[in-house]
């Protein structure tokens, strides 16, 4: 730029900084009218407070949030395969896009629970903070959100199913949108164990329902890598695809897989495993 082009500039006004040592403006609030004292207060029940604020407890109400559901179920039943007690799991997208997730686990207790006063099945679909996962035997590791997993996936579905084999007999509850439709029945006798949950998301809650099959798929494969021996069955009933996961190798057998299309810096995978004060290394 020429001197004389920049002889041509106008002066440019100064910003109206406040003086030397003294503080900014804070800007100013608009004051709210209305009364603050106990009428103003209320307190939302479980049920209330999860569909009200189902972002503190799945991240989001996106698809990451819907598939976040599935999750749930699904680290409920790992739980069990971890503490020995279940071998097989198989997850269905059905064809009206409900998710169904069972395991040959123990099943949950159906027994009336003496500190609610209904059956111990309830208890878990309906009360958060009701577990197995607080005391310090119950299991040595676990997933999911520790007593509200199950029961903010019951809370934010249309409908909910859920069939306990246990002790001989099958047992069965049904809920909507969180609140059970009747009290725990038995329908039938068996020589099998396990739970079998069925669940719809609400599309009152979720904007997309529909789950998508590449998602789980990765989350399902993961899983079986990383609980060695574990057989897990995956099935979408909308496009008839599937695939069964069991990997005796594990995560060896998890290397080899993400090794798959590089060149990996050692041609055998090292492997160390352990146990520290009761606990699986």
């Amino acid at each position: 730029m020429s001197d004389e082009t920049a002889s041509n500039i106008p002066p440019q006004p100064r910003p109206n900084l406040p003086p030397a040592g003294s503080s900014p403006e804070m800007p100013e609030y608009r004051k709210i009218e209305g009364d603050y004292g106990a009428e103003q207060l209320e307190h939302l029940s479980d049920l209330e407070h999860v569909r009200e604020r189902p972002s503190m407890y799945i991240g989001d109400t996106t698809v990451r949030g819907l598939h976040h559901l599935v999750y749930e179920v699904v680290d409920n039943s790992i739980d069990e395969a971890m503490a020995g007690h279940a071998k097989n799991i198989s997850v269905i997208i059905n064809s009206d896009s409900s998710v169904t997730v069972e395991d040959d686990g123990r099943g949950i207790p159906v027994e009336v629970h003496s500190d609610l006063g209904v059956s111990t099945l309830q208890g878990v679909m309906c009360v958060l903070k009701f577990g197995g996962k607080f005391s310090k035997g119950a299991y040595q590791t676990s997933g999911g959100l520790h007593g509200v997993g199950v029961t903010v996936v019951n809370f934010l579905s249309e409908w909910c199913e859920v069939e306990v084999r246990r002790g001989g007999h099958v047992y069965q509850q049904e809920y909507e949108r969180g609140v059970p439709m009747a009290e725990v029945r038995r329908i039938g006798t068996t020589d099998k164990r396990g739970t079998k949950t069925t669940f719809k998301p609400d599309p009152l809650i979720f904007p997309v329902t529909k789950f998508s099959y590449n998602t789980l798929h990765k989350r399902l494969q993961e899983l079986a890598f990383l609980n060695r021996g574990v057989k897990i069955v995956f099935r979408d009933n909308r496009t008839d695809e599937g695939e069964t996961f069991q990997y005796e190798r594990g995560i060896i057998e998890f290397v080899e897989h993400l090794n798959r299309a590089t060149e990996p810096a050692h041609p055998d995978v090292i492997y160390i495993a352990g146990e520290f004060e009761g606990v699986g290394l």
